[in-house]
């Protein structure tokens, strides 16, 4: 925990490495009972999962939370669909950039903000395997160097 009161349950590492990620922003999730305590424990997976437009409204689909193992009868469905609590400008910004440029709407971030779940999105502009392939480079070349730094 923070100091400002952050607590990241998980991070989606693929986004980084399969887009261009820009225009990031934070959103609230409708949940059910379950599914916060699942999240609380940690019982989460962002691995793809993306953002969708539906009557002006933002949902996330493929966002597995497991289920509540303490849970009844009761407990959630851990790929169901949930809205996200956006402005309509932003729902609307956004919207226009997925639709007119091609964008993707991707979550980077879950996380726990004064006791409430919270969902890093951004946009995402695909990378080209040429790309990718830049990425595994550069991150090759930081081992290396901090290897070397390490060793005199």
């Amino acid at each position: 925990m923070t100091d400002s009161g952050i607590k990241v349950i998980c991070s989606n590492k693929k986004a980084t490495f399969n887009y261009f990620l820009s225009d990031f922003i934070e959103a609230g999730l409708v949940l059910t009972g379950t599914e916060i305590k699942s999240i609380r424990q940690r019982n989460v997976s962002l691995n793809d999962s993306y953002v969708v437009f539906k009557n002006h409204e933002a949902f996330i689909l493929n966002m597995n939370i497991s289920v509540y193992d303490k849970g009844t009868v009761f407990n959630h469905d851990p790929l169901r669909t949930r809205k996200l609590l956006l402005n309509k400008r932003e729902i609307l910004k956004y919207e226009q950039k997925v639709i007119k440029e091609g964008y993707t709407i991707v979550p980077t971030k879950l996380y726990l903000k004064k006791g409430k779940a919270k969902l890093e999105i951004a946009l995402g502009k695909g990378k080209k395997l040429y790309d990718k392939r830049e990425t595994i480079k550069e991150r090759d070349d930081k081992r290396n160097v901090a290897r070397a730094l390490k060793r005199k």
